[in-house]
């Protein structure tokens, strides 16, 4: 069974970006991916794979602490009180240049060095 079901899932599938937050030494940095990117690569189990074209900070932080915390948004997805919603999902991820999960990424983005592996623990809406 996945961690990432019903409204999460869904504002997933309609997101236009996803913002990646990781924490390290010298505190929060944040990247950003299209969420078309993400889908691309299927929003399956308890893993998420986002290609990484740099990410070079988020490897560094990574290694000294796995936590990630990934920010979705879609305009297109309704709330109980007007339209836009936004689901965080909280994990924990390593920077991937080689293996199944590099490979798999690569073989869609061949721009990207590597992917960004989130094994998902949690998943919340906004609002």
């Amino acid at each position: 069974m996945t961690k990432i079901e019903d409204v999460p899932r869904q504002v997933i599938e309609k997101s236009e970006w996803v913002a990646i937050a990781t924490a390290g030494p010298d505190g929060p940095h944040v990247v950003g991916c299209w969420g078309d990117y993400v889908r691309a690569l299927g929003v399956d189990g308890d893993e998420l794979l986002i290609p990484a074209g740099r990410f070079h900070k988020t490897e560094e932080n990574l290694k000294h602490n796995p936590r990630v915390e990934l920010l979705f948004a879609s305009r297109e997805m309704p709330r109980p009180d007007g339209q836009g919603q936004g689901c965080t999902v909280f994990g924990r991820g390593e920077l991937q240049t080689s293996g199944r999960a590099a490979e798999a990424v690569k073989a869609k983005f061949p721009w990207a060095r590597g992917a960004l592996v989130v094994r998902i623990e949690a998943a919340k809406t906004h609002l």
